[in-house]
């Protein structure tokens, strides 16, 4: 059984890749802009200029003529006596290269370099180049994106260059998921090309005093990297104590106007480092978390459990660890305040808790419509994971790893631990089925969900996952006495 699994994975994974390679047009892979230099240009010079930029060809501009330069033309150059300072890259470039349209068929450009026996391409868009297009680029771009996209990241030198790689996210998000990749592994690859894409934005927006005096950090479903499609921003800027920065309000804005512009929408709840409260010292911060824990704002415990989940992006992280230290030392000996923190698990109870459910596989009348998979499911094991690890002092921020940690202390059984990381991602997974389905309809996506949509598999896991969850309130509510409350 396993390996007719594994053919038919192989399978799709072929029919994925060839599907992809008759649609997808050359403006689709990751063309890298070209390197131009004079013919005149002397090979020690050229190559310095190579290895900076870490490529392997240029552009050679010879009066109306243009040619390829690449590495392997320095064989020829070595056979030479002369050295490399005394030799004219245009004696050692061919001007004849081949080309193809930005809108022209990938598959087209794979047979020209197969045809020809060449290695890379011109792209051109209309009169102009405009990139080169590769064999490893484009074997990447059908294999698996996840490299390339991270690599143009890097390369990127404007928030208008970042647009680019930011929008390739999604697509990739849509191949590994069509691959049968485990749903933990998409949100840990996701996670981190988001946090990359946030870096390299904030290195061009920030000037370096604003950097080394401050730290970014992404926070919630991003900072426990179980966020996948983009729903909405969860971001911050803590800064050092004394350090003040003229403009910095512009540059935030600047920072979440282009996130916006990328595709990242804007937090409902103004969780976001453009806003003033998500942009304070760390003196500030360590306030903010007294007046979360001890004040009458009915935002203080979910801002609380927000920042909970925060991670450092760029920066100086130390200021992040300030200010969780003084939450620590906040929290010591607080047995009352952990459980009114837990209380909120129960916050979306309709008062028929696990009556609708026990029916799914059935699905008739009402039970039909949709539902809101992360009010019934995905938040109350988030957050009732998230108070034990609170309570117990656990760093971790992803729910597996705190779950994982918890049963390592002997606070939660182990069995139970597995049970709640399988029924997140089973119901992770639902839901980035239900948001690929959304965004194909062009529709914005949420965390509502179908359940008469679903196969009967998928209704009887989300039944169980549901079930499981039940059960995890019921546990929480004993360990905390929540009925006392």
């Amino acid at each position: 059984m396993a390996a007719v699994s594994a053919a038919g994975r192989t399978l799709r994974h072929e029919q994925r890749e060839m599907v992809t390679l008759v649609t997808a047009r050359v403006r689709d892979a990751i063309l890298r802009k070209p390197l131009f230099v004079d013919a005149q240009t002397d090979l020690l010079s050229l190559c310095g200029q190579l290895a900076a930029r870490g490529i392997t060809d240029a552009l050679v501009q010879d009066g109306a003529r243009l040619g390829i330069f690449t590495t392997t033309n320095l064989v020829q150059a070595i056979l030479r006596d002369q050295p490399p300072a005394a030799l004219k890259v245009r004696d050692f470039t061919s001007f004849t290269p081949l080309a193809v349209g930005v809108g022209d068929d990938l598959y087209d450009a794979m047979m020209l370099m197969l045809r020809h026996r060449i290695h890379r391409v011109l792209v051109r868009e209309g009169d102009q180049v405009v990139g080169i297009l590769s064999q490893l680029d484009l074997m990447g771009f059908l294999a698996n994106q996840s490299h390339l996209v991270a690599a143009e990241i890097a390369r990127a030198t404007s928030p208008a260059e970042l647009a680019r790689p930011a929008a390739q996210v999604e697509a990739l998000i849509r191949i590994l998921h069509q691959d049968g990749v485990r749903i933990e592994v998409i949100a840990g690859l996701v996670g981190g090309l988001n946090r990359q894409i946030f870096r390299r934005l904030w290195q061009m927006l920030a000037p370096q005093p604003l950097r080394e005096n401050s730290c970014l950090i992404v926070m919630g479903s991003e900072g426990r990297s179980e966020q996948i499609i983009r729903t909405d921003q969860d971001n911050a800027l803590i800064l050092r104590d004394g350090f003040a920065f003229d403009g910095l309000g512009r540059v935030t804005q600047a920072f979440t106007q282009a996130l916006i512009s990328f595709g990242y929408p804007p937090c409902a709840g103004g969780i976001m480092l453009s806003r003033p409260q998500w942009c304070q010292d760390v003196r500030g911060f360590g306030d903010s978390l007294r007046d979360w824990i001890h004040g009458g704002d009915a935002e203080g415990p979910m801002n609380l459990a927000i920042f909970l989940d925060a991670v450092p992006v760029s920066g100086d992280g130390s200021l992040l660890a300030a200010v969780q230290d003084r939450l620590r030392r906040m929290l010591t000996g607080s047995d009352s305040f952990h459980a009114r923190f837990a209380a909120a698990i129960r916050q979306f109870d309709s008062g028929a808790e696990g009556g609708w459910w026990r029916r799914l596989p059935g699905m008739r009348g009402p039970e039909a419509a949709e539902i809101d998979l992360k009010k019934l499911g995905i938040f109350p094991l988030v957050h009732g994971t998230r108070a034990l690890a609170l309570e117990y002092g656990i760093a971790a921020t992803g729910t597996r790893a705190r779950l994982q940690a918890l049963a390592g202390a002997g606070r939660i059984e182990a069995g139970l631990a597995r049970d709640l990381a399988d029924a997140l991602h089973c119901m992770m997974a639902l839901k980035l089925e239900a948001n690929l389905a959304q965004i194909s309809r062009g529709q914005a996506p949420d965390n509502s969900i179908r359940p008469a949509d679903l196969g009967r598999l998928d209704r009887q896991a989300l039944r169980d996952s549901l079930n499981i969850v039940r059960d995890f309130k019921q546990w929480l509510g004993r360990h905390y006495r929540l009925d006392l409350l």
